[in-house]
């Protein structure tokens, strides 16, 4: 009495009955000859014995699964793999931090007390123009604000999860926890959006909050439903209740959109962000770039770096939403997440630095595309993967997976582009706030 199941071993044998009508399960295996005719009559038993074991408790009760699965040796090797990257990138970072711009700073400031200080080179010629307000400011802003709303959604997520709270054996628990703190976190991204659009410049507040409201869910709930759509058409079991459709909806619309709007108002409310340097009236001409300062080659090289350090966890991620295989490993996930947040940031302020030397100050939307590129790789793994591992036949399945997959990218989109942008926002009013200018 009062006992729990904690495991259960499943053992298939085989055995000759000698009398069909009452097994006795012992004796030799059954074999039938290939040259078999005529009737064979096979019977199918199974006994079930029941192990008493005081020494498992009930929360432990899942370690036997992950003592089975060889993987973690693989983890530590892509963590060592991510820490090597980001221990060089810091390096150079840290690098330019110091040296270079301590040596630039020293000798602008320097240059001012000379006579000789007619010619400006480098960063500081373009502090006029710095923080000139971006093309599509407003797309700029919402993305911001979605991407602000993600990025702390995935940090309380795996929080939790590194803590115990979220067990892997409820598969849905971490979806849900994502989604009500999504709906919940309306605040910051209408906040996040306000506040650059107003630095931006931009006037019309109501198209900015509804965009931020529902421009990215909007998309991410239309993939959604046509999937759903073609699961129901499928007949399979796996389609999205209407009731719970409704009940995503209603959390939505009811909660997510005022907590935005309220957000939107603070946001609104207080004073434009205050730059360190004025903005000229007249906007620079930037010179003539070398092929790797172009814009689309430093988008493409900055996506890199952060891909290399998580496409080992997106093997098992992917391994786990796929091919139904349990996925416990929320404390290498949560160091892999720092350790994304850190490489993206410092990609990103390495190619800003490059190009503000060249006298490029286009930095906005390019901060925030360098690292968002990252999950244009991670598009293209994804249809590796489905090509090298997958054996999915069938239009259906396959308009599945991508549908998902898409979802996925719009997201991790979102949640890279905005850590690289917050990098390079901190790092440029941080450099020109040091300066002396006329």
């Amino acid at each position: 009495m009062g006992a729990r199941l904690v495991a259960a071993k499943l053992e298939p044998k085989s055995f000759k009955h000698t009398h069909i009508d009452k097994p006795d399960c012992s004796g030799p295996p059954m074999d039938i000859s290939n040259k078999a005719s005529g009737e064979i009559k096979i019977a199918y038993t199974y006994s079930v014995s029941f192990k008493e074991d005081d020494k498992i408790r009930w929360a432990s009760r899942w370690d036997y699964i992950l003592e089975s699965m060889p993987h973690t040796h693989i983890q530590w090797f892509s963590i060592m793999n991510s820490l090597v990257i980001v221990l060089f990138l810091s390096g150079m970072v840290a690098m330019i931090m110091l040296r270079t711009l301590h040596k630039d700073i020293a000798r602008y400031n320097q240059m001012d007390s000379t006579e000789d200080a007619q010619e400006e080179f480098g960063w500081k010629l373009v502090h006029g123009d710095i923080f000139r307000p971006p093309r599509k400011g407003m797309l700029l802003s919402v993305f911001l604000g979605s991407g602000t709303q993600i990025l702390i959604m995935t940090f309380v997520t795996l929080f939790f999860a590194c803590l115990g709270f979220l067990s892997p054996a409820n598969r849905g628990a971490l979806m849900t926890c994502a989604v009500v703190l999504w709906v919940l976190l309306g605040t910051p991204a209408g906040y996040v959006a306000a506040r650059f659009y107003k630095s931006f410049g931009g006037e019309k507040w109501k198209t900015n909050v509804l965009l931020t409201s529902f421009l990215c869910p909007g998309i991410v709930f239309a993939d959604f439903f046509i999937m759903n759509l073609i699961l129901w058409g499928e007949g399979s079991s796996a389609a999205i209740p209407f009731g719970t459709l409704v009940a995503i909806l209603a959390l939505w619309f009811c909660i997510s959109v005022p907590l935005t709007f309220i957000g939107a108002y603070f946001g609104f409310k207080k004073n434009a962000i205050e730059h360190p340097v004025r903005t000229n009236q007249i906007p620079r001409q930037i010179p003539e770039q070398s092929f790797y300062t172009k814009p689309l080659p430093g988008i493409v090289m900055g996506g890199i770096l952060p891909f290399g350090c998580i496409f080992i966890q997106l093997f098992f991620i992917l391994n786990s939403i796929w091919s139904h295989q349990m996925y416990y490993m929320f404390g290498f996930l949560f160091l892999v997440f720092i350790i994304l947040v850190i490489t993206c940031s410092e990609a990103t302020i390495l190619l800003c630095y490059f190009h503000l030397c060249a006298e490029d100050y286009h930095w906005q939307w390019r901060s925030f595309l360098t690292s968002g590129f990252t999950a244009v790789y991670f598009l293209i793994y994804a249809i590796h993967y489905f090509f090298s591992k997958l054996q999915i036949t069938g239009t259906a399945s396959t308009i599945l997976y991508f549908g998902y997959t898409m979802i996925m990218v719009l997201i991790f989109f979102l949640f890279t582009g905005t850590i690289g942008f917050f990098a390079c926002f901190w790092f440029v009013t941080k450099i020109y706030s040091v300066v002396k200018v006329d």
